[in-house]
């Protein structure tokens, strides 16, 4: 069974037009610019707004085609929203949040909050029942928002930036409340501007910009080569404009020799991963093919990795493990060598 939905919309400055389909049980990110057409995407999948031309089905039932004049509401589709700000009712406790959309649909209130209720258990949230809103913090708000979409038990589920508004340590949280609540055999859709959240929670991945999908493809297959600076960008890659004459790419201030490729000469985009490149206290021995000197303008700790920024000529990104950075012994403002080999440098037209 799958979302299909091929379809146009006018968004005053913008046209929406839109090309997806996700299965049952896959999960796709949909990322983009702020706005690049993410939230209608959701908005019209979940009927809340109308397409002007095109086709919105779940398997063979058709939830939106203007040709027809066929168009079902939010109400007539199995599809559960969970929103940004999580859009909880301040005057109804957890449970009757919960039941909320299961008494919109007509059952019958003691049936609604049982169901509910094993929601809530499911989720390790049965002690917020009885709760108000306003009292809850952000991660338990989360698990509220996500228990009263699934209530309905929907085909679809349509995340957006549900991890927005939780501190760090909550949303580390949520995001293992998904994973593990990927089994359950939903067509998801998830709208992130967080990187990590596409790269751990998707299968795939659509770069959407200006209303345009301008790439989808595996995580994998995102990384290996994105084909916008956007892409490239938000998926924390370093991507470089420049002209490209065999294998030496000119940026202007300096050259990089790149790897095999069938490009054309001419405009051309580079990438490369942050830990592909290599650091050094002296100039590396040997005859790597790309080595320049540079100092550190930043450096960000993760758990797992140190991500240091360098400036000029490359003001690029690098990412090395926190061993490997101590035992360098450098500090913001240092002069480094900084390396990376041609194989390790993809190129793609443009």
């Amino acid at each position: 069974m799958t979302l299909s939905a091929e379809f146009v919309r006018r968004l005053g400055a913008v046209t929406l037009d839109v090309t997806v389909h996700v299965d049952r049980g896959e999960t796709l990110a949909i990322v983009g610019p702020n706005g690049a057409g993410k939230t209608s995407t959701l908005r019209t999948l979940a009927g809340l707004e109308r397409i002007d031309s095109g086709l919105v089905s779940w398997s063979n039932e058709v939830w939106d085609d203007p040709s027809s004049q066929t168009f079902r509401g939010p109400d007539e589709r199995a599809v559960g929203f969970v929103f940004q700000q999580f859009a909880l009712f301040d005057h109804l406790s957890v449970l009757d949040n919960v039941a909320f959309g299961l008494r919109a649909r007509g059952v019958r209130r003691i049936e609604a909050r049982r169901r509910a209720s094993e929601l809530l258990d499911q989720l390790s949230a049965h002690a917020l029942a009885h709760r108000a809103p306003v009292t809850l913090s952000g991660g338990e708000a989360q698990k509220v928002a996500l228990a009263r979409s699934l209530a309905v038990s929907p085909h679809v589920l349509l995340l957006d930036e549900p991890f927005a508004a939780l501190d760090a340590t909550s949303r580390t949280d949520a995001r293992r409340l998904l994973q593990e609540q990927r089994g359950d055999g939903l067509a998801r859709i998830l709208v992130t501007h967080d990187a990590v959240d596409a790269l751990t929670l998707a299968d795939r991945i659509l770069v959407m910009e200006n209303g345009r999908v301008t790439q989808i493809g595996t995580p994998d297959e995102l990384v290996a080569m994105p084909r916008t600076m956007f892409a490239a960008e938000i998926l924390g890659l370093n991507p470089l404009r420049g002209r490209l004459a065999g294998q030496v790419l000119d940026l202007g201030n300096m050259t990089l020799t790149v790897g095999a490729h069938e490009c054309s000469d001419g405009a051309a985009l580079a990438v490369i991963r942050p830990r592909s490149v290599s650091l050094h206290v002296a100039q590396p021995e040997g005859s790597p093919r790309n080595v320049w000197t540079s100092s550190i303008a930043g450096v960000d700790r993760s758990v797992d990795r140190v991500r240091v920024r360098l400036a000029g000529p490359l003001p690029i990104a690098v990412e090395v493990t926190h061993g490997g950075f101590e035992a360098l012994g450098l500090r913001e403002g240092d002069t480094v060598w900084a390396s990376v080999k041609a194989s390790e440098i993809s190129v793609r037209q443009g």
